[in-house]
């Protein structure tokens, strides 16, 4: 059987870092890609060592071309890529769109949307070769709520996101690549601007409550699973009712 080899971009901290861990867990060796905090990359890293597999952390900026090549390159280390998980990404500004900074939105639309596709060219072109794949985007539940008053701009970057999985899916079922998205709703990390927000919105989830980065996790590695053979181009909502 072929090992299982599989890039998680923002792979650091919160969703990423907890998919890096399940991923572990569940048998794969990880490439921990992320922009800045090495500290806790190799925190990453050890606990995927931890559980008895291969890591690799590498520093890159997903809207760029050459890092992107880079990581897939180093990525080969480890074996024959077999996943990647598109989770980079940015909120840019927080609050209404009419107060919204340009050049915060542009950042944001580019690592959201354009970093997923980078990524997501590099991995087709590399498992057309090699045999298929399984690549997992997360998007949000604010994709389809479009987060008024807060980032509307990442609403609809998020989207994007989701519109990519459909047509991408669809595009490569040929060539045995599955492409599918996990639509978070609101989870515990550090990714809000106020880190109390998951508290303070838990009344208006259906649930009661936020969701944990684990939660998270444990999707997306059913999505690269064989148990996931059949399924492609799915947005899977995991919002607690959201």
């Amino acid at each position: 059987m072929q090992q299982s080899v599989t890039i998680v971009t923002g792979g650091s901290r919160g969703i990423g870092a907890a998919i890096c861990e399940r991923l572990a867990a569940d048998g794969h060796h990880v490439v921990v890609g992320y922009r800045s905090d090495d500290p806790a990359a190799e925190r990453v890293a050890s606990a995927v060592r931890a559980a008895g597999r291969k890591c690799l952390t590498v520093r890159l900026d997903t809207v760029n071309e050459e890092d992107v090549d880079r990581l897939f390159d180093l990525a080969a280390q480890l074996g024959t890529v077999t996943g990647l998980v598109n989770n980079a990404g940015v909120s840019g500004p927080n609050g209404r769109l009419a107060d919204a900074d340009a050049g915060g939105m542009r950042r944001a639309l580019e690592v959201n949307v354009l970093g997923y596709l980078l990524c997501a060219r590099r991995a087709v072109r590399d498992m057309s070769r090699t045999g298929g794949g399984a690549i997992v985007n997360i998007s949000s539940a604010a994709a389809t709520i479009g987060s008024p008053g807060q980032y509307v701009h990442y609403a609809a970057a998020k989207a994007a996101v989701d519109a990519m999985t459909v047509g991408l899916a669809k595009e490569t079922a040929v060539n045995s690549i599955r492409v599918n998205c996990v639509a978070p709703g609101t989870v515990w990390t550090e990714f809000h601007a106020d880190p109390e927000r998951p508290a303070k919105v838990a009344a208006s989830i259906p649930m009661g409550r936020a969701g944990r980065p684990t939660e998270i996790a444990g999707a997306v590695s059913w999505l690269l699973s064989d148990d996931a053979a059949y399924t492609t181009g799915a947005i899977l909502r995991v919002a607690g009712g959201l």
